[in-house]
């Protein structure tokens, strides 16, 4: 089918195309490292190597409008230019630079750009803009960000709340795991921008608490992560509910063979830039491959984990997370878990003590790998060898973001070095690769490990302010009882829960 669209300055026409729908380790899963494609990447003095399994990028028809100095040369309101200059936003980075002229012109935009290098303005800043002014119906939003996960959408809706403020648009974030109640409350009232994830937007428009016919604007972010996760076939039908006259933006750390599917069915001459496609590329990154004995690995994760400053550890499975959590409490190191078997509430609060350093060391899955900045984080070690280079590069991700420096550690037992060697060699990377033994002085150099205190840690809850619960029709306070006040404090167990 061809249909063709007018944009705003732009009169295109659309092509629809049909879319098919380490073992043995005491806190590491069992299951055994695979190799995946590679990454580009800058190690010391190599030539970045091609992505493998990326499609090529489409050919833009129409010319670009070319990149700006200042976000003071965009055609952006007033409100919006005062608003980045209150947040302290002064230069734009590269893939804003590159795509703001044309996004605000109305174009649809393929940007590829590792987390950390700005894509949250790039598509937001855009998005605001072309909104500003309007007043959304109930339940019928006018522009729609599709992100994969609950992080990353939570990421997105504190990074965009205060501009969405400075222009008057209301902003819903809508995910699993929180009630659905509130977030159809939200809808049906009236917001110009829905944050979501595909499963959830889908539940509410089912609902009847949703419709999607007058989005203008819509966005998809870490589109890569959404098919790996096999969320194509809702993300598609979302897309099929939007306007067909209107814009879209895809923004992507990577660009395979998924990805191309969406760009073909549902971009129409897109404004192609790519900047920083991947964490291997990052000058002020270091990569190091750890080679340890399975006898000494547990001390040795003990000691890097009971450094001073914050650090993310990755393991494959819930279990191991768990299980190393708690050992690292009773072992005096101020823990917490994060996985997908936690609630909303946990994951936020879990985040919350790791950002503002009430807790040092998160323990993760790669749910944790995308949707999290972390000021200051230095250092990210691979419990687990990573499964393939878009884990690699994700979870490497979380460190050396905006320019900072930071290192990424793996540490590998000597069943699992074939299998990382290769996984390295495909991605292009070239480690530094370093035997190393608990107590020792690499360790110590490389990741600043230390012995841990060896002293019991509880982590103690925040102290919720509860509002004071009204008087009864005679006047009466009614009284709380106390089984339903919240302790103050979680034991050991519940901090690793």
């Amino acid at each position: 089918m061809n249909r063709t669209r007018t944009n705003d300055r732009f009169s295109r026409t659309r092509n629809g195309i049909a879319a098919p729908g380490s073992s043995g380790k005491r806190f590491g899963s069992s299951s055994p490292s695979r190799s995946g494609g590679p990454v580009r990447s800058n190690g010391p003095s190599r030539r970045p190597a091609a992505l493998q399994g990326e499609f090529a990028l489409p050919k833009t028809i129409t010319p670009a409008l070319p990149a700006v100095a200042s976000f003071a040369d965009l055609d952006m309101p007033a409100e919006l230019l005062a608003a980045l200059g209150s947040q302290g936003v002064t230069v734009p980075f590269p893939i804003q630079a590159a795509t703001l002229p044309n996004s605000l012109a109305g174009r649809d935009v393929l940007g590829r750009g590792r987390t950390g290098s700005g894509k949250t303005l790039a598509f937001g800043l855009a998005l605001l803009a072309r909104t500003a002014g309007q007043r959304a119906e109930p339940g019928q939003p006018l522009g729609l960000i599709l992100v994969p996960t609950r992080e990353l959408a939570q990421q997105v809706t504190d990074a965009l709340t205060p501009y969405a403020r400075s222009v008057k648009l209301r902003l819903a974030t809508v995910v699993g795991g929180m009630p659905i109640g509130r977030q159809s409350g939200a809808l049906r009232r009236g917001v110009e921008i829905v944050v979501a994830t595909p499963g959830r937007l889908k539940d509410l428009i089912e609902r009847g608490d949703c419709r999607l016919d007058q989005v203008l604007v819509t966005v998809l972010d870490e589109a890569d992560q959404m098919a790996d996760m096999g969320f194509m076939p809702q993300v598609t039908a979302l897309l099929d509910q939007v306007r067909p006259q209107g814009q879209r933006m895809l923004f992507s750390a990577t660009l395979d063979r998924n990805v191309d599917l969406l760009v073909r069915r549902y971009l129409s001459d897109p404004v192609v830039h790519s900047v920083d496609p991947s964490a291997g590329a990052v000058t002020t990154m270091e990569h190091h491959v750890l080679h340890v004995h399975g006898a000494d690995k547990n001390a040795a994760i003990t000691e890097i984990a009971a450094r001073d400053g914050r650090v993310i550890m990755f393991l494959d499975t819930k279990h191991a997370v768990d299980r190393l959590t708690e050992h690292l409490l009773n072992s005096g190191v101020r823990a917490a878990s994060l996985h997908g078997g936690k609630s909303q509430p946990q994951r936020t609060r879990t985040l919350t003590q790791f950002k503002d350093g009430h807790v040092s060391v998160l323990v993760a899955t790669n749910v944790a790998a995308r949707g999290i900045h972390v000021d200051s984080l230095d250092l990210v070690v691979n419990v687990d060898p990573p499964t393939d280079h878009k884990d690699y590069l994700h979870r490497g991700g979380r460190t050396a973001r905006a320019g900072e420096s930071g290192s990424v550690v793996t540490l590998v037992t000597p069943n699992q070095r074939r299998a990382m060697t290769r996984l390295m060699a495909m991605a292009g990377i070239v480690p530094q690769t370093t035997q190393v033994r608990a107590g020792a002085e690499a360790l110590q150099r490389i990741t600043g490990a230390q012995a841990p205190s060896g002293i019991p840690v509880v982590i103690t809850a925040p102290v919720v302010e509860r509002p004071k619960r009204g008087t009864t029709s005679r006047g009466r306070r009614r009284s709380v009882p106390a089984a339903r006040r919240a302790p103050a404090r979680r034991s050991v167990s519940d901090a690793a829960a």
